[in-house]
């Protein structure tokens, strides 16, 4: 049994730890917000964000940081990834050195473009991190769904430690070296899905959604190759699995946005309507200024900025897509 600390106690915080505490391990869950905390404890679920789901008795929650963070085997970090930064400052004084923290978050920080890990490392030097993704959305896993997903970790026993810690009946875990392309993958997936979003909301077909995620992880696996990633890792789990489940699931937060920006919403009141942290719209400007830096192609996210940030009507996005210059599917591919 491991002592294991959640710090945010949104959808997916509150599924980990369903998850971990039916898996037998001591949890305790932190959560900023008075309300939510009261909430917590008084019915031991999380009603405004993952109703139905209903924790492990020995589950504790709790509003005292110190308290959540004292003497854990294991750290998950699962605020939202607009707030890992400042989440990751107030934690600093309770964290001892060697501490692993498991990074269950998908973004790119727009200013720096770090990915959460190299957040966390920057704010908190001397200890492990690790990270978790895949096509793993909380509704599904608060209900015992069968999910798969990899974690990624600089070395084969951290990663090894971290699939024994959350590998169930009902959750299979699988280990990967490639920390850096796991969380590109993670993170770019969700402006492809605004961009599917986008087409559901003008009324598109599954061709249109079919080819967006195909293209999708094309752009992906280019800018993630260049900065370092592996392609198996973007054809696997956290690339091509997350990417469709993001793009097609009833639950996707950044295909809803997408969804309601195509019927003519701002982002803003795209964002105000789903009433979740839309993680999409953070590394769409993350992800258009890493395909400047690095000199990759990427259409559809670009089209994605202009519509965000440029307030570019979504009809006149998806129609510079379809009219771009003709093009080889595969450059490398030799004619006979």
């Amino acid at each position: 049994m491991a002592d294991i600390g959640i710090i945010g106690a949104g959808s997916w915080g509150s599924a980990l730890a369903f998850l971990l505490g039916n898996n037998g391990h001591k949890v305790t869950v932190w959560s900023i917000d008075e309300e939510e905390v009261k909430m917590l404890r008084e019915t031991h679920q999380q009603k405004a964000k993952l109703p139905d789901v209903i924790l492990p008795d020995s589950v504790e929650i709790t509003g005292d940081i110190q308290e959540a963070l004292s003497n854990r085997d294991m750290i998950v970090m699962a605020v939202p990834s607009p707030y890992v930064r400042s989440t990751a400052r107030l934690m600093k004084q309770y964290i001892r050195y060697g501490q692993l923290i498991v990074s269950v978050g998908k973004g790119i920080e727009a200013d720096s473009l770090m990915t959460l890990s190299e957040q966390i490392a920057e704010e908190l030097p001397g200890t492990t991190t690790a990270v978790l993704s895949g096509p793993s959305h909380a509704e599904e896993v608060g209900k015992a769904m069968p999910t798969a997903v990899v974690t990624g970790a600089k070395t084969r026993e951290t990663a090894e430690y971290v699939q024994n810690i959350f590998m169930s009946e009902v959750f299979r875990v699988y280990t990967s070296p490639d920390v850096r392309g796991i969380e590109l993958a993670g993170s770019i997936k969700n402006v492809v899905a605004l961009a599917a979003g986008m087409a559901d909301g003008l009324g598109c077909g599954d061709n249109t959604k079919a080819a967006l995620i195909t293209r999708g992880l094309k752009e992906i696996s280019a800018l993630g190759t260049a900065m370092g990633g592996m392609q198996e890792t973007f054809q696997g789990l956290a690339g091509m699995g997350d990417l469709i489940v993001t793009c097609a699931s009833r639950h996707s937060r950044n295909r809803k946005a997408g969804c309601l920006i195509g019927q003519g919403y701002t982002m803003k009141a795209a964002m105000d309507e789903v009433k979740m942290i839309v993680e999409g719209v953070y590394s769409a400007e993350a992800a258009w200024k890493l395909a400047d830096i690095y000199h990759i192609e990427m259409p559809i996210v670009d089209q994605v900025h202009r519509v965000l940030f440029e307030d570019k009507p979504a009809s006149e996005a998806l129609r510079d897509l379809m009219i771009r210059d003709k093009k080889i599917e595969h450059s490398d591919l030799p004619w006979s």
